[in-house]
């Protein structure tokens, strides 16, 4: 399917194409469960532990030159514990949960049967490029964890570059790698501070914001051109815009010959 104009689409990863969320969720619970189960600690401070795991990832700030991803995480899972818990560190017992959080993680992040249908059919007519935040260990695991490459022309992480999202000069990376022009493009993600601000800031030609829940966004969030419920309701968006510019093109349509574009 070929769009008038759009010669790329940018896909930002976690709870766009994957449910990065629900992933976690799944993660959480086993994790509480090998708590109750194996180490025999009661549900309430199973839970209460993940809580504040989950606040720590929430504020992460992480500097790989000081210290690898691995040892941060795990630092988080040993804090968590012995705030709640007391007594002396934990750091064996946290690198379990750690671990087992992040395994269960990966296994359950998947790239739906359907929107691998779509990607591989809008890769027919326009170049896909996966443009996600965070950082490089994480999401080259997640990345390979649902088997997404094959259906991207190029994968840029944003912790491989001088700048993440909404950062201008990423997407102009993102550009250069393909070789179009930033209003050549489109990006596509669930957060409108990083994908929908990015998208704008770098002058990409449309933004649309996946917005599952439907929420009202707050009066001074950047404004999306398209807003969707799904990542399924993109080709259509790309139609949309197709026959808005068809019809600007209107007159010179009528002898029948195509535009040059």
């Amino acid at each position: 399917m070929g769009v008038h104009g759009v010669k790329a689409v940018f896909f930002d990863l976690d709870n766009t194409l994957v449910d990065t969320a629900a992933a976690g969720r799944r993660a959480i619970e086993e994790v509480i469960s090998a708590l109750q189960s194996k180490h025999h600690y009661g549900e309430g401070e199973a839970r209460v532990i993940c809580d504040k795991v989950q606040a720590k990832l929430l504020k992460e700030c992480h500097d790989p030159a000081k210290m690898c991803i691995t040892d941060l995480r795990i630092s988080h899972w040993e804090e968590a514990i012995q705030e709640t818990i007391g007594g002396e560190a934990n750091r064996n017992l946290a690198a379990e949960c750690y671990f087992l959080w992040k395994r269960t993680r990966l296994q359950n992040l998947t790239l739906a049967e359907d929107t691998r249908g779509m990607l591989t059919e809008l890769r027919k007519g326009v170049r896909l490029l996966l443009l996600t935040n965070g950082d490089k260990q994480t999401q080259r695991e997640k990345i390979e964890a649902c088997a997404c490459q094959p259906y991207f022309d190029a994968i840029v992480v944003g912790g491989e570059q001088k700048e993440e999202k909404p950062a201008p000069s990423i997407f102009h990376y993102c550009c250069d790698l393909l070789g179009v022009q930033p209003a050549e493009c489109v990006m596509v993600g669930d957060s409108l501070d990083t994908d929908i601000q990015g998208g704008l800031n770098a002058g990409l030609k449309a933004t649309v914001w996946l917005n599952k829940a439907m929420t009202t966004p707050g009066d001074t969030s950047p404004v999306p051109h398209y807003i969707i419920s799904s990542v399924l309701d993109l080709p259509a968006v790309l139609q949309k815009m197709e026959h808005k510019v068809n019809a600007k093109l209107g007159t010179d349509h009528v002898d029948g010959s195509n535009p040059a574009h």
